[in-house]
């Protein structure tokens, strides 16, 4: 995609995420946000994976060689996980490898009063896939070998585990779109590895998501559930964990749409979100319409993205979420007194809009 001169939200969204790399190559998720001023490998792979896509495949490597020391910094750490995982024990979730880290690559000291909920696999499955994507058909070097391989067995060994969700909340700890990442994680192991150990254990991820999170011919968001989660929609696009245009796929999406689809045409999480009111999040509008754009639902995908670009500050930045047509009005203020205003600019909302644009 060639940036488009004069396009000031493409622009501005170019230099949010330019502007957001710390010089260790870390992606900062939102740099006026306080509690969001870490690196998320989350967050993370889809901003690598815009500048891949804008042609800032500099940048998308230096992201890339970040994840890869900050993983290899803690590397005892994952093995003494590995090891207590083989014997059959749980680790607590602090003795996890953390979903997010410090621009430099730390893990965080935790607060004793307001802990993060930090215990996610599914940025790592992530990571691998942006990683693949990034390297566009090239053999990874020993050392990212090495790191793919340590990462592999840590989602082969932990994908069962209940955690918190790519959103870092709980609900019983099962959730549809931490399998995906975990899943298309292992392909990409499988792939750059040979190693076909790794390819069954997606399937036994792929066969868990058909036996027990289906429902009425759709993904839930968990097992027993009737809601969908937005973030279902990368079990199609683009993790491949199912075909774009497998049934289960365009039913999953079909629910999306008619559950979560927002008054004002944004897209919701989910039904009974409650962060910040539980407003229209401009990053998973814009993975609607990434969806849509690879499916050949053309005038959807452009519906989608005009709201996107509706939702632009003067200067161009893209918020997190909007609140005015919230699912629970009475719940925004709270978060306002307790966090200040949504995160803006988010790096993940400018990077898929990046993303969307490109696929259009």
């Amino acid at each position: 995609m060639a940036i488009a001169t004069g396009d000031l939200i493409t622009e501005r969204s170019l230099a949010v995420l330019r502007d957001g790399q710390s010089p260790s190559g870390a992606f900062v998720a939102s740099p006026n946000f306080r509690v969001y001023n870490f690196g998320w490998l989350r967050d993370g792979a889809f901003c690598a994976y815009a500048l891949d896509r804008v042609g800032h495949s500099a940048a998308a490597g230096a992201w890339h060689r970040w994840v890869q020391e900050a993983i290899e910094r803690h590397r005892p750490r994952a093995e003494a996980v590995l090891a207590l995982l083989a014997s059959g024990e749980t680790p607590p979730g602090g003795e996890m490898l953390p979903a997010r880290y410090t621009l430099d690559g730390a893990i965080e000291h935790e607060d004793p009063v307001d802990p993060w909920p930090n215990f996610q696999i599914d940025g790592y499955g992530m990571w691998l896939w942006s990683l693949e994507q990034h390297l566009a058909g090239r053999a990874p070097d020993p050392e990212q070998m090495r790191t793919v391989e340590l990462v592999g067995r840590y989602l082969a060994a932990s994908w069962r585990l209940p955690c918190w969700s790519c959103w870092e909340e709980f609900n019983g700890g099962e959730h549809a779109s931490t399998l995906a990442s975990a899943c298309a994680g292992l392909d990409v192991a499988a792939r750059l590895l040979g190693e076909v150990a790794f390819a069954d254990d997606a399937e036994h991820i792929r066969a868990e998501l058909r036996s027990r999170y289906v429902t009425d011919g759709y993904v839930a968001l968990s097992p027993g559930e009737k809601r969908v989660d937005s973030s279902v929609l990368w079990l199609g696009v683009p993790f491949g964990v199912f075909a774009a245009d497998d049934p289960l796929v365009v039913a999953t999406v079909d629910e999306v749409k008619r559950q979560l689809i927002g008054p004002s045409g944004g897209v919701y999480r989910y039904r009974g979100d409650t962060y910040y009111g539980g407003g229209e999040w401009l990053l998973l509008t814009s993975s609607l319409a990434w969806h849509e754009s690879v499916a050949g639902s053309g005038e959807s995908a452009r519906e989608l993205r005009r709201w996107v670009r509706e939702q632009a500050r003067e200067n161009g930045d893209l918020p997190e979420q909007v609140t005015g047509a919230s699912q629970f009005a009475d719940d925004v203020e709270p978060w306002l007194e307790r966090w200040g205003p949504v995160a803006t600019p988010l790096l993940w909302s400018h990077a898929m809009f990046l993303i969307s644009e490109a696929v259009a």
